[in-house]
């Protein structure tokens, strides 16, 4: 018996194959007849224009004393320092929140992972690695999300696709897209569908593939009686992701509604897609950035998600400038603090890079045209760290801010002052706005049942 062994395919023939022999079309934006008079809801339905939930992660925190000035009481302004300078450009569409704090009852603070965990999850962790309850961000994706061809999406300008923050449980943890080429034949190759075009057909192989999910649940329902609780469990949470994608493909049989700023992308060039998807330079991260971004956001005005998650740099900063050996998250610990600065100057150039990254992604947002305004009016972007202060791995104080102004349901400008308060009253505070029916949130010391009134509308 011989085996033939396929032929190895190139990356680049293999994009050739996604995008080459069809079509390419250019989707015309949302034209006023789609809206009603106000430029807020669809003209056909009524209903408003979507709401969307976003993330956006870096790593290390802020340098002391130099990102934002200090104030006591929550009021409109936010004073930007020298390494949060580029922030001013975008400050009437964000929040920023200092002085909420994360107790953990007595368990250990695991460096770089229980300060994203606890602040996304409400729970702090009982052991290195343990996610133990969903992130926020798919909480609110179970009540916004459930009508949309992806639950949500993942992407990280970092390089490192197992270091996403976005989870169910310690063993759902979805690795994040970093290749730009996969990411755009994902989001616009062939099971793409155009919301503004005239004309819809469903895909055969899509109908296909969903009949076959259909028998493979029936099947699972008669196999879950045959295994033990644990394993009945792990495959509970498999079966409901297989659920999930069985939804989605469900969704691809009907035809969706037309999506105002719904404009279909130029793939990235090939060259630098391939050295975006490999390295971890801060100047390759940094472009990385910029192309992921411009997928990821026009994903989201096609309305294929309504839950987006960003990471800039992981938890563990492994970026580093070109030539050097030093990470950033290395430098925070072993550079040596400059006596006329006051703090470390290759440890703050990556912080002040992070939050130049930031207001980068919030001027996106801003840009893409929806309605009467902006794809940002219609969106609220968690966007936060790990820690306070990476040299000492502080945990109370983790910096945290909010983009954008979900639907006119949230008041922008604002420095919000914790008072020493749970950092779980933003989780909290953000279920609420995006429509979760939740009275308190969290565990143990970081369970709240308040929610931030001065931002709320």
């Amino acid at each position: 018996m011989s085996i033939l062994l396929p032929k190895k395919s190139t990356r680049r023939a293999a994009l050739r194959g996604l995008l080459g022999g069809g079509v390419v079309t250019a989707a015309l934006p949302f034209l006023d007849a789609h809206l009603n008079t106000n430029g807020t809801a669809l003209a056909a339905t009524g209903a408003p224009l979507p709401l969307r939930l976003g993330t956006w992660y870096w790593g290390m925190g802020h340098t002391p004393g130099h990102a934002i000035a200090e104030r006591h009481e929550t009021g409109v302004g936010i004073g930007f320092k020298e390494e949060t300078q580029a922030l001013k450009s975008v400050e009437q569409w964000i929040n920023h929140f200092s002085g909420f704090n994360m107790p953990l009852d007595g368990r250990q603070n695991y460096t770089h992972f229980t300060g994203w965990v606890a602040n996304r999850t409400g729970s702090a962790p009982t052991r290195q690695g343990e996610i133990p309850a969903p992130t926020f961000d798919l909480l609110v994706g179970d009540v916004i999300g459930k009508n949309t061809r992806f639950r949500s999406l993942d992407v990280s300008a970092a390089g490192i696709a197992r270091e996403n923050y976005s989870a169910r449980g310690t063993n759902s943890r979805p690795a994040a897209e970093v290749d730009p080429m996969k990411l755009y034949a994902r989001l616009f190759g062939p099971e793409f569908v155009d919301p503004n075009v005239a004309t819809f057909k469903p895909d055969p192989k899509v109908m296909v593939r969903k009949s076959v999910l259909s028998a493979f649940m029936d099947e699972s329902k008669a196999y879950m009686k045959t295994v033990g609780a644990a394993d009945a469990a792990r495959l509970d949470e498999y079966f409901t992701s297989v659920r999930s994608v069985e939804n989605q493909l469900a969704l691809q049989l009907e035809k969706p509604a037309p999506k105002e700023a719904c404009v279909i992308p130029s793939p990235p060039r090939l060259g630098e897609a391939d050295k975006i998807a490999t390295a971890r330079e801060i100047d390759i991260v940094i472009e990385s950035h910029k192309v992921l971004t411009k997928l990821l956001l026009m994903a989201v005005a096609c309305d294929q998600t309504r839950i987006f998650n960003m990471v800039f740099t992981d938890n563990f900063a492994n970026v580093r400038r070109k030539g050097e050996s030093y990470t950033h998250h290395l430098l925070t610990h072993e550079e040596v603090i400059d006596p006329v600065l006051g703090y470390q100057p290759l440890t703050f150039f990556f912080n002040k890079t992070a939050m130049d990254g930031w207001a980068h992604y919030v001027g996106e947002l801003a840009k893409i045209r929806e309605g009467s305004g902006t794809l940002l009016d219609n969106c609220l972007v968690f966007a936060s760290s790990e820690t306070n202060y990476a040299r000492v791995h502080t945990i109370d104080g983790v910096p945290v801010y909010l983009a954008g102004k979900a639907g006119g349901r949230v008041k922008t400008g604002m420095h919000v002052i914790g008072g020493g308060d749970p950092i779980t009253r933003i989780g909290l505070t953000i279920q609420k706005v995006m429509g979760v029916q939740v009275d308190k949130w969290g565990t143990n010391s970081l369970q709240t049942s308040k929610p931030i009134a001065d931002i709320m509308v």
